[in-house]
């Protein structure tokens, strides 16, 4: 038997688009003697398909195009993803579609609730074990989650006995060092039912998460024997042929595909992957930021040049008498460098009737925070502003580090569209620019830019290490705290200064609401901000104790 595990890029939403993509993917596969195609989970409709699962137009749309699709592509055995309307609600299903019709349904069983899944409001799990015959291979169907519990899929499938592969078409969204707990999953499986397996997986960017692809083919010993590209569309092509011994091979067809060499390199794709289709999938073709010669909005403009090109990026900048020559210079060095428009837009002018505005109501002074807020806000105008006129979608250019603690300006650097590396930590957004540089074999970022200290330039010789501690110590703490779900008393036990500690989880708490105001930005950690993370905004617990 020869399968084909088509790796795409689905639109959520999008029924028309995604059904013309799956009949484009049946013609590759026809020409290249496929008996088995696979599609990835729910691609009918794209995933996650949130509340769109709650209309039932959807959900009958959904149907009439998959029973179009197997009527139009009669020539092979297909299984196909979509949502399917059961009960008064609705399951997260897989269509076998073989002679022009829907031969049969599996509905996946283990339905996820925790993170970015909110499956167990959505779908009805299934109850019934499907398997079906191709070119003299038994297949067993399976859906995303349900392989992740061995034990449990073991029980849900024995009524099937023997079968020669495990299948499972998913919708597994990307963070560091997911591919290799994934890769141990699919193994422990395969070995584990001493049969084949194929996994077919999402591609592409959704909201705040990407999905990254790495289809995956195992033997009947566990062995991997192929693996997709990675963060982009494939069609994985393999033999599968059950031998005397009840063994199953499985020979690739084509060259091996080369993974990315590091977790930054995967970062990095990532993000353009994700950058690029948020601004196209919601009809942007422009966008801008601003370049303030700092590290941030330096990894950002890279970014967005990459995804998009550079002809669709223009930075912005808007010094005041605080910002110094050099990063002026180096915010204009990097347009340079990157080849996107750049253009200048002193505030001074601005900054200073609205300060005399401001001076009218008593106890307003030009001394503290909200002078240097008032600055990031007008900038923000003017970002918006541009946005309102030239239809450009916005970045914004904070990072996780300072997402996490407040360190940034409600309507100000929050302002815009999208946050490109908002759940980056800050020793990362380092990394990731080193990485840039050597990646171009040049310094497209400034090297003042990487070795600068930080600073938000708002106030005279102003540094973040005046408000924050050192970012790799924050770093640490935001780990421990926000993607590990430890105590204050616990990372002060590991050793990290407890003064410090409580502070920065104190901050933390207290600016959930900021994080809930600003733009959506893409998961790269194991726990992002969002829907990762649901803490109340009007909260009084709190940790000193535990």
């Amino acid at each position: 038997m020869r399968i084909a595990l088509a790796q795409l890029n689905a639109t959520v939403g999008d029924l028309e688009g995604n059904f013309n993509k799956m009949v484009e993917a049946y013609r590759r596969a026809l020409d290249a003697g496929v008996d088995l195609l696979v599609f990835p989970e729910q691609f009918l409709c794209g995933y996650p398909t949130e509340d769109l699962l709650l209309k039932q137009h959807f959900l009958d749309h959904n149907l009439e195009l998959v029973e179009k699709f197997a009527a139009t592509c009669p020539k092979l055995t297909i299984v196909a993803g979509f949502a399917e309307a059961f009960g008064g609600g609705c399951r997260n299903s897989a269509a076998i579609c073989r002679d022009g019709e829907i031969d049969d349904i599996y509905a996946k069983n283990a339905l996820p609730n925790y993170g970015v899944f909110d499956e167990r409001r959505y779908f009805e799990p299934g109850t019934r074990p499907v398997a079906f015959e191709v070119a003299g291979v038994k297949v067993a169907m399976s859906v995303c989650f349900d392989m992740w519990n061995v034990g449990q899929l073991t029980e849900f499938l024995r009524p099937l006995g023997r079968f020669d592969l495990l299948l499972n078409i998913s919708a597994s969204p990307f963070h560091i060092g997911k591919i290799a707990k994934r890769r141990e999953i699919i193994k422990r499986c395969a070995a584990g039912f001493r049969c084949a397996a194929a996994y077919c997986n999402l591609v592409g960017g959704q909201d705040e998460i990407v999905f990254d692809g790495r289809s995956i083919l195992a033997n009947s010993a566990g062995r991997i024997v192929a693996e997709a590209a990675a963060f982009e569309e494939d069609m994985l092509i393999a033999d599968v042929a059950v031998m005397d011994d009840g063994h199953t091979r499985i020979e690739p067809i084509g060259p091996p595909v080369c993974p990315p060499e590091s977790d930054v390199e995967e970062v990095y794709r990532a993000l353009v992957l994700g950058t690029r289709d948020y601004t196209r999938k919601n009809g942007f073709s422009r966008t801008m930021l601003g370049l303030s010669g700092g590290i941030d909005s330096s990894v950002v403009a890279a970014i967005a040049a990459a995804a998009l090109g550079p002809e669709c990026v223009t930075g912005i900048t808007m010094p005041s008498r605080f910002n110094s020559a050099e990063t002026r210079g180096d915010a204009e060095q990097l347009a340079r460098n990157l080849g996107i428009a750049f253009h200048s837009i002193p505030i001074e002018s601005i900054l200073g009737p609205f300060h005399e505005a401001l001076s009218a109501i008593p106890g307003w002074d030009d001394k503290g925070l909200a002078y240097e807020n008032l600055q990031a806000r007008i900038r923000g105008c003017i970002l918006m502003s541009l946005s309102n006129q030239f239809g450009a979608l916005v970045f914004t250019t904070g990072n996780k580090s300072e997402t996490a603690v407040g360190y940034a300006t409600l309507y100000g650097d929050t302002a815009g569209g999208f946050a490109v590396i908002k759940d980056l930590p800050k020793m990362l957004v380092y990394r990731l620019a080193q990485y840039i540089n050597q990646r171009a074999g040049r310094a497209v970022i400034p090297a003042a830019v990487i070795t600068r200290p930080p600073s938000a330039e708002l106030r005279p010789d102003q540094k973040d290490t005046d408000s924050l501690p050192d970012y790799d110590l924050l770093d640490r703490i935001l780990k421990g705290y926000v993607e590990e779900d430890k105590s204050p008393r616990m990372l002060s036990e590991e050793g990290l200064p407890s003064d410090v500690v409580h502070r920065v989880v104190r901050l933390i708490d207290q600016n959930e609401y900021k994080r809930r105001l600003s733009p959506p930005g893409i998961k790269i950690t194991p726990k992002a901000f969002g829907k990762d993370r649901r803490l109340p905004i009007t909260n009084r617990y709190r940790y000193d104790r535990h």
